[in-house]
């Protein structure tokens, strides 16, 4: 595709990489096939190809309008396109920088920007989100039902973590932002498995938000802070040789995966960012490699039907597929194919509160899919996918790896 950059963008970082994107894309549109929005609404510009022609104009200097950004907002970034596209279009890189400049050219109407200001104020900030989640539980009926539904209905307990010192291999997890207060035994659970593959787990409680928050919300500058802070808090850890950063939300490893790029241009932390990424593991990445020692471990028994969610962050951002489907084969759940398993839930971080109706409609589609076979349970990969199926789901929506851990 040809784009003629205007000027007060063509010398930028932000330009020359959209510059290198565009010019990959043919126009063939084997990205609607499999985009969620284009499929609910069947308008070309609430599909990728639409979407990257208004990328495309606001780089050209055309003017930015209501239209354009609304286009933008609905789109999931759920990257099931880049699984599509046969000319390796990074459409997710794109979007965040048509985003980022329509953010900067048009102010948002006060009932949209309020909104914005309080996820990213508050959803990346554990001392404010634990106590925000335990107000939400007294105040649930007065809440929207955007909000309400991410609410579990009883403060989460999180099981042991394994004593320290008693392997010589070690790595280091993010502790995340909401993860903590929503689902604290994720991590807990984590730890425990590699405990008993040789491994010790630990926390930097220096380090938070992984920055998806802002930078999904088109605050980068913010997110670029959160992510230099993390990088700041771990550097310690990765100079004394921790083996792997381990993240258990696989939103917030697509993010940490992508540190390296984030940063690509910041002098003083590029090296560092890239080594981050480098390190950056899902924990079903961890648990396979290690699938002599877990196959000791599990404990024989036939475990029920079992729906596996696979989240896009899993499949279509970090592209790990059939890799946790095939632990829990292992550990003696009979998988229910689920149709359409590469098309998004309608979770995407904060796009479930801020665009509810097309959530909404998406998290009913999903959950059709999953309880096509009657499975006993549903297992997923990502924190905002599991608080978003179980507000719909009469059945136990849990993290994968908390199964794993009753199994071993």
């Amino acid at each position: 595709m040809d784009c003629r950059i205007a000027d007060e963008y063509r010398d930028t970082h932000a330009g020359r990489v959209a510059g290198e994107i565009l010019r990959k894309c043919v126009h063939c549109g084997f990205c609607t096939a499999t985009c969620p929005t284009y499929q609910l609404l069947g308008d070309e510009l609430d599909g990728p190809r639409g979407r990257i022609y208004l990328i495309k104009q606001v780089l050209e200097g055309q003017p930015v309008t209501a239209k354009t950004r609304l286009h933008l907002d609905r789109c999931l970034t759920c990257r099931s396109c880049e699984s599509t596209c046969p000319s390796g279009v990074e459409y997710g890189h794109l979007l965040d920088i048509g985003r980022q400049l329509v953010e900067d050219k048009l102010k948002r109407p006060l009932n949209e920007a309020l909104p914005r200001a309080l996820l990213k104020t508050v959803l990346p900030e554990p001392a404010l989100f634990g106590p925000a989640v335990a107000l939400g539980r007294v105040l649930k009926p007065l809440l929207p039902s955007a909000l309400a539904d991410k609410l579990p209905p009883a403060a989460a307990e999180a099981g042991a973590w394994p004593a320290k010192g008693k392997h010589s291999r070690r790595m280091l997890a993010l502790a995340g932002c909401v993860q903590p207060s929503l689902a604290p035994n994720i991590n807990a659970a984590t730890a425990r498995v590699l405990d008993r593959l040789g491994i010790e787990l630990f926390e930097e409680r220096k380090a938070g938000c992984c920055g998806a928050v802002r930078h999904h919300l088109n605050d980068q500058a913010a997110a670029r802070a959160d992510i230099r802070r993390n990088i700041d808090a771990w550097w310690p850890h990765v100079e004394a040789g921790v083996e792997a950063i381990v993240v258990t939300a696989s939103g917030c490893g697509v993010q940490v995966r992508d540190y390296g790029h984030l940063l690509a241009d910041d002098a003083d932390y590029a090296a560092k960012a890239a080594r981050v990424s480098a390190l950056c593991r899902d924990p079903s990445e961890v648990v396979a490699a290690e699938a002599a020692a877990l196959d000791k471990l599990l404990v024989p028994a036939e475990r029920g039907k079992l729906a596996f969610h696979s989240p896009c962050t899993l499949q279509h951002g970090l592209k790990i597929r059939g890799v946790v489907e095939g632990l829990l084969t292992r550990a003696g759940f009979r998988l229910q194919p689920v149709v359409d398993a590469h098309l998004c839930c309608g979770s995407a971080g904060t796009y479930s509160v801020l665009q509810a109706e097309i959530s909404g409609q998406l998290r009913e589609r999903k959950l059709n899919a999953l309880n096509a076979l009657a499975p006993d349970c549903v297992a997923t990969a990502n924190i905002g996918c599991l608080t978003h199926l179980q507000a719909g789901s009469a059945l136990p929506v849990r993290h994968w790896i908390e199964l794993m851990d009753e199994a071993t």
